[in-house]
C-alpha cells in the first residue's frame, strides 16, 4: 500500500511523459528509469510554514502516480536528504547537541552536495569513523552503530522504507579500509532508495511534519534553489542545470536535491509553478549515457510541468 492515491489523470501524464522520453532518447531503457509524481490541489497542505499537525497532514489524500516507484536504485547524493532528516531528529531528541561544525556540514551537504561534509554528518549520526580494517568483534560493533539511521527510518513504519538502505557515506574516489569492507566487494551493502520512498520523505519535509515544523522549515531553506540564470552561471555544480529545475518555466520556485555519479543521474524536487498546483517529482535514471547527458531530466520536467493542472481546473484531480 502506497501513501498517495493513484490517479488516472496523473498516471496518464506519467505514461505520456515516459513515451515521449523514450522517443526522444531511444538509448534509455524502460528499466533505466523510475519516477514518482505527487500533485497538491487546493486546499494545499504543503509549504504552509507548519500550519498543520502531523495527524492533520497525513489525513490528506494526495493524488499521484509512479513508474517503477518501488524499485531500488543506487541513490547517489539523494541519500543526503535522509541524513538531513536524521540529523534534525537527533538534534530534536537530544541525541546530538547543537554544534557549529555540524550546522556547517549539514548546509554544505545539501546546498553544495559536499561529500566531505556528508562524511562528518554520518560520523556524528552514528558515532563511527572511517579508517583501517577492524578486527571482527570491533567491526561488528561498528556495523551495528552505522545502521542506526536505518533503524530510525524503519521505526517510522512507512511501507515505502521497508527495503531501503541508508548506511554508507558518499564518495568521490570510493571507500577504503573498513568502509570498503562494509559496503562489500560486490557493493551488496550499498545505499538503496526508491522514488516512492524519496517522494514520501520529501513530502513530509514540504508538509512541515518531518521531525517538527521548525526542523522542516530549516530543511526547506537548505533545499531551496535559485533559478536566476546569472547565479546559475556562477556555479557549475548548481543542481539545477541538467536536472529537473532546468525544465521549469520562468516564475517557478524549486526545492530539490540532485544525485549524480558516472552511472546514475537523479533528482528529487518540490516545485511551485505560477497558477498551477504545486507538486513533488522524483526521477531516478540508471544508465551511463544518461548520467552524462544533461538533457534527459530537463526534458522529463518540461513534459510533467506542461500537464500539471491549473489551480482553477483541479476538477481533473
Amino acid at each position: 500500500m502506497i501513501f498517495f492515491r493513484t490517479h488516472p489523470y496523473l498516471t496518464d501524464l506519467v505514461a505520456r511523459t515516459l513515451q515521449a522520453t523514450w522517443q526522444q532518447f531511444p538509448w534509455l531503457g524502460q528499466e533505466d528509469i523510475a519516477l514518482t509524481l505527487l500533485v497538491y490541489p487546493p486546499p494545499i497542505p504543503v509549504n504552509t510554514g507548519g500550519a498543520l499537525t502531523a495527524a492533520e497532514f497525513w489525513q490528506y489524500s494526495i493524488p499521484g502516480a509512479d513508474y517503477r516507484g518501488d524499485v531500488p536504485f543506487y541513490p547517489a547524493s539523494v541519500v543526503k536528504l535522509f541524513y538531513l532528516v536524521a540529523c534534525h531528529e537527533w538534534l530534536h531528541s537530544g541525541m546530538l547537541q547543537p554544534d557549529a561544525e555540524l550546522e556547517r556540514a549539514m548546509r554544505d551537504m545539501i546546498v553544495d552536495s559536499s561529500n566531505d561534509a556528508t562524511s562528518l554528518v554520518v560520523d556524528m549520526l552514528t558515532g563511527t569513523t572511517s579508517g583501517p580494517v577492524l578486527p571482527p568483534a570491533p567491526f561488528r560493533t561498528w556495523q551495528y552503530q552505522r545502521n542506526i539511521v536505518n533503524r530510525y527510518f524503519q521505526s517510522l513504519g512507512w511501507p515505502e522504507l521497508a527495503h531501503i538502505n541508508v548506511n554508507q557515506k558518499t564518495w568521490c574516489d570510493g571507500p577504503y579500509g573498513r568502509e570498503q569492507e562494509f559496503v562489500g566487494r560486490d557493493r551488496r551493502n550499498a545505499n538503496r532508495l526508491t522514488t516512492n520512498a524519496t517522494a514520501r520523505l520529501l513530502h513530509s519535509i514540504v508538509g512541515g511534519v518531518a521531525v517538527s515544523a521548525k526542523a522542516s522549515q530549516a530543511m526547506m531553506e537548505l533545499l531551496e534553489r535559485s533559478l536566476d540564470p546569472e547565479l546559475l552561471a556562477e556555479d557549475a555544480e548548481n543542481q539545477v542545470q541538467g536536472f529537473l529545475g532546468e525544465g521549469l518555466p520562468l516564475g517557478a520556485k524549486l526545492w530539490s536535491k540532485a544525485g549524480l555519479t558516472s552511472w546514475v543521474r537523479h533528482d528529487a524536487a518540490y516545485i511551485e509553478l505560477p497558477d498551477r498546483c504545486p507538486y513533488t517529482l522524483v526521477v531516478f535514471t540508471e544508465n551511463r549515457t544518461a548520467s552524462t547527458n544533461p538533457e534527459v531530466l530537463p526534458f522529463i520536467s518540461r513534459q510533467i510541468a506542461s500537464g500539471i493542472p491549473t489551480l482553477e481546473s483541479t476538477g481533473v484531480l
